[in-house]
């Protein structure tokens, strides 16, 4: 063969090559997306009573608006390395706060929201000051910080506060489209932080920190406030989400938050395997927090309720950390 044909050659098997690695692609970015379809389908051919209705699609997509908050607050800090074992802890006094601040000692609903919110800050400052001013490991720190801050909780109101402001219960539940105005607000967020992440200096500063400091530190990236602002923020959204959930409930329960971590967790790690594999990414967590919840629910009008749901959320964290190591290694 020629040295013109051998270019020529090379040229025509990679435009062979060309849809079969385009349909990988897809696969790849979009599978959880293809078997949530296929578990809907089944559950739909094999008679799951009253799955598809349209109530339990807007049971399950707005029920889980909460969830969403606090995987987008879990995940922030993992891109840049870090973990926040603390959000339960940040959620059950905020919303414990509100309760408490609102119901019992009858503030006006903005100072307690702000109150609510503010305690998120100064949760994450603390997290911050530990983890990156003294060098303590962040699991270490925020696994602590987030028992204390439950315990906290707890201190404040150890019972259920009903009778929370109806404005603020309205400024959850209303619907709008048939969907809970809470569920919008998890929307926004989950674009709002994909935008940053995709087309934002920050966004790249991001991921850069959380792949090599050492590098990023010698490129003029401000590491110490890009791990800093990662860890307010995560604890301001737990807050965020604690301050929803009230407006959901109506009430505030201090204990109410514990179960949100695992399934956060989940679907922080499933969701790296979706849409921009092998990294963190908001609209991939948004995906798997309703890939995991359409497969709870299904299971669960099949009647297997009560253990179900720490069973699928904690196998399916499993799966989901080694998917994330398979997805990172293929990039």
């Amino acid at each position: 063969m020629t040295t013109v044909e051998a270019p020529e050659a090379e040229a025509s098997q990679a435009k062979a090559r060309s849809p079969l690695t385009a349909w990988q692609d897809v696969a790849e970015r979009f599978g959880i997306v293809i078997v949530w379809g296929m578990l809907i389908a089944v559950f739909a051919a094999i008679g799951t009573p009253y799955f598809l209705t349209t109530g339990t699609f807007q049971t399950i997509l707005g029920s889980q608006a909460v969830l969403v908050i606090v995987a987008l607050a879990l995940m922030i800090p993992m891109i840049v390395n870090e973990f926040d074992l603390s959000i339960a802890g940040a959620m059950s006094v905020s919303l414990t706060l509100v309760g408490w601040l609102n119901v019992v000692h009858h503030w006006p609903l903005l100072p307690t929201l702000i109150v609510a919110l503010l305690s998120g800050v100064v949760i994450g400052l603390l997290n911050a000051l530990f983890v990156v001013g003294i060098g303590v490991d962040s699991i270490v720190v925020t696994l602590g910080a987030g028992t204390l801050w439950v315990g906290v909780g707890y201190g404040i109101s150890a019972e259920t506060i009903p009778g929370v402001s109806q404005t603020l219960v309205k400024a959850a539940t209303r619907p709008v489209l048939g969907l809970p105005l809470a569920f919008w607000y998890a929307v926004a967020l989950t674009f709002v932080l994909w935008y940053v992440l995709a087309f934002t200096p920050l966004g790249r500063f991001l991921y850069f920190v959380g792949a090599n400091r050492s590098v990023s530190l010698l490129s003029g990236i401000p590491v110490t406030r890009i791990r800093v602002g990662a860890l307010i923020l995560s604890s301001f959204l737990a807050a965020f989400a604690g301050v929803v959930l009230a407006g959901t409930l109506g009430s505030s329960a201090p204990g109410v938050s514990e179960s949100y971590l695992l399934p956060a967790f989940a679907a922080v790690f499933l969701g790296t395997t979706t849409w921009n594999p092998g990294k963190f990414n908001p609209i991939g967590t948004f995906i798997a927090v309703y890939f995991l919840i359409t497969g709870i629910t299904g299971l669960q009008l099949r009647g297997l309720t009560g253990w179900i749901e720490d069973v699928f959320y904690g196998g399916s964290l499993v799966v989901a950390v080694a998917l994330s190591r398979l997805a990172a290694r293929r990039r």
